[in-house]
């Protein structure tokens, strides 16, 4: 995928159809690596918290989960409607949180690569409460993924279509309703008139596609999830890869 295809995708993210969910999400091979490096010693978190505890916004627009100054710093670029994300999450969340972070020499930080209209409103609803409510949400959407996509795909394509060509300021809360991700956020505390003045501000959602598109040049990002430790991409995104590259690190 070329660098004017992802930006194209971002800029027309909300206008995208249904199908554009396939796109853009890859798994690779799970080869691993032994661990190399010496281990780094774990760092205690503030007095009274786990370092999961610990969560912050970052100036790229995502969620940092742990110690800001551990050694290691993992970033996620991951799509809320990408199957290969919502496995890698079954399978790493708790792992990464409990084990990795915890330990103090991992941060994680997850950034919303945003590839069609469904993941933009799934987006716009994680990030519509505290920042400490981002990866519970954002794990519960995974968890759920596939039955928004059932639901839009049983209301019909005129019901789609009524949803897609709404005004921006309208889009999002028709989409909210067409795939059931308000009712699914209003049972997680984030309430209906909440979740709908999120998904109307517009110019929100015009810069998370900026922001995509400005990242994905950057670091050539080319599917989803894609993978950065220490600012660098790395040739894993699997849980089976990813996890080595941590423990040759030292975080082990």
């Amino acid at each position: 995928m070329t660098p004017y295809t992802l930006r194209r995708l971002a800029l027309l993210a909300a206008l995208a159809p249904l199908a554009l969910g396939v796109a853009a999400c890859k798994k690779a091979a799970t080869d691993t690596a032994a661990p190399s490096g010496a281990a780094i010693a774990k760092v205690a978190p503030p007095a009274g918290k786990t370092w999961s505890d610990v969560i912050a916004t970052t100036p790229e627009g995502g969620y940092l989960m742990g110690n800001p100054q551990a050694p290691i710093k993992l970033v996620e670029y991951g799509s809320l409607t990408c199957p290969h994300c919502a496995e890698f999450a079954e399978k790493a969340t708790a792992d990464i949180r409990d084990k990795f972070v915890a330990s103090g020499r991992v941060s994680y930080e997850f950034r919303n690569f945003i590839r069609d209209a469904i993941d933009l409103t799934a987006t716009q609803l994680t990030h519509c409460g505290s920042p400490e409510s981002f990866f519970p949400l954002t794990e519960q959407v995974f968890a759920n993924q596939k039955s928004f996509f059932e639901k839009a795909q049983a209301a019909g394509k005129p019901a789609q279509d009524a949803a897609f060509q709404q005004p921006a300021d309208k889009r999002g809360p028709a989409i909210g309703q067409l795939t059931g991700l308000t009712d699914f956020f209003a049972a997680r505390g984030i309430s209906k008139d909440q979740a709908n003045a999120c998904l109307a501000d517009s110019a929100k959602a015009e810069a998370m596609a900026a922001q995509v598109t400005k990242q994905a040049d950057q670091y050539q990002i080319e599917g989803t999830p894609t993978f950065l430790i220490n600012g660098k991409k790395i040739d894993a995104n699997t849980w089976e890869t990813v996890k080595p590259e941590l423990e040759r690190l030292g975080a082990r």
